[in-house]
Parts: structure tokens; sequence; C-alpha cells
């Protein structure tokens, strides 16, 4: 039996394409899923694909809000909050020199500051159970850093600083915070990439590939299950070998 069986867990950035998969592969294993996003359409159809989950539209930007969204999701859920993956997050690509100081501070502001609180919050209903599970996706350019994404690139590394230092203090609670580093994935994203850079970055990764949203997915399954219980403050690294950190 899965130890994901009755697990209440919340996905952020479920619209999305990775958002979609991690939704699916929690659901298959028995999990029960709050999927959250900004596209309502889009948490519509995974309602319709997935009858049984629930969903809540929220901007993580709001961040006076996400403390009602954390209790509100909670009691969605049944009262009880197993896990949360916090998978939203935005770019705003530019060279330092242009880059204004709102393209900076938005990035830092939804992809750093946003997932703090929803650590944050989340962290006070699983103290009430004693146990939890926040998984936290960062990016592998967090690792190598990137032309044009000083701000994406902090934010990214950011959440790993910020992941471990959650990790000690709530260990003793039995409550784990990870993060997983996705290289890249092929979603409506890259497929807008065209062929020569497409093949440029696949150039750049051992396994000569882009890896699947299914990918993260399954490692994002790992670390919300049972069998990750002695792993606390660690990132996955999920990009081909691309990076090895």
């Amino acid at each position: 039996m899965s130890s994901l069986k009755d697990k209440n867990i919340i996905v952020t950035g479920a619209s999305g394409g990775i958002g979609n998969s991690i939704v699916e592969k929690l659901y298959e294993q028995g999990a029960n899923v709050l999927a959250t996003g900004t596209r309502l359409e889009k948490l519509e159809e995974l309602n319709t694909k997935f009858n049984n989950i629930k969903i809540l539209k929220f901007d993580i930007s709001q961040h006076e809000k996400i403390e009602e969204f954390i209790n509100n999701a909670t009691e969605m859920l049944g009262g009880s909050l197993d896990g949360v993956i916090n998978n939203a997050g935005i770019t705003k690509d530019n060279l330092t020199i242009r880059m204004s100081l709102e393209e900076w501070t938005k990035v830092i502001d939804v992809n750093l500051t946003s997932t703090f609180l929803m650590c944050k919050y989340s962290i006070k209903k699983m103290l009430k159970n004693k146990s939890g599970k926040i998984v936290n996706i960062t990016s592998v350019v967090g690792h190598t850093g990137n032309v044009g994404q000083a701000n994406y690139t902090a934010s990214k590394a950011g959440i790993v600083a910020m992941s471990k230092s959650l990790a000690i203090e709530y260990a003793k609670k039995n409550i784990n915070i990870n993060c997983i580093s996705p290289g890249f994935i092929s979603t409506a994203m890259t497929d807008q990439i065209d062929e020569k850079h497409k093949e440029a970055i696949i150039a750049k990764i051992p396994s000569n590939k882009l890896g699947k949203p299914k990918d993260i997915a399954n490692a994002v399954t790992f670390l919300s299950s049972d069998q990750s219980d002695y792993i606390n403050g660690e990132t996955i690294h999920v990009n081909g070998g691309m990076y090895l950190g």
C-alpha cells in the first residue's frame, strides 16, 4: 500500500506542465490533493480529470493572504495537512545592467518570499500533527547561474539555503523540508525554444535529452512519502547529469 494513502497534500503551480504531473502522480498514489494556481480553467481541467481532488484558485504573490489560504486549503482537505509542494514560480529575464528593480523584486517576492511564507504557515499546521513533508522546487540554474537570470537564479538558490535552515529547525518535530532541482524539462515553455537553441541545451546534458514532467513528479512522490523519513534539508538533482551537486 502506498505510504501516501489518504495524505493531505497541497500543490502550488498546479496548472503548469510539471504541476499537472505532480498532481497526477500524487493522486495515483492515493493522496488527497488540493491543487492551486492562478488559472482557474486549468484547475477545472484537473478537477475533471481527477474528480477526487480539490481545487482552489490563489495567487501566491498575495503575501498577506497566504496564511488565510493555508487555513482554507487545510479545511478543504479535512482539517489536517501532511504535505506541501511549492512548485509555483515566475521568470522575468533580462541582462543585469538592463534589469529593473521591479523585475528583480517581483521574482524574489514570488519565488523566494512566497515560498518562505507557504512554508511558515504550513509548518504551523504540521506542528499540530508532529509530522509533515515540504518539497520546494528549485532549479539547476540556482546552482550553476544563467545569463539573463540574476533574479531567478538568486531566488532559486535562496530556496535551497532557506530549506536547509527550516529542516534544521523542525527536524525534531518530524517535519522534513527538502528540495528538488529540475534541469531542462520538456514543457510548453521549452517547446517554444527554437530548435537550434534546444539542440545547444541538449548538447550540455550527458543523457542527451530533456527530462519529462513525470521525472520531477516521481522525485516529489518519494520525498512526500514515508520512504524519505530520514532525508532532511537535501536537494535531489533531476537533470540528466547536467549538474552534479
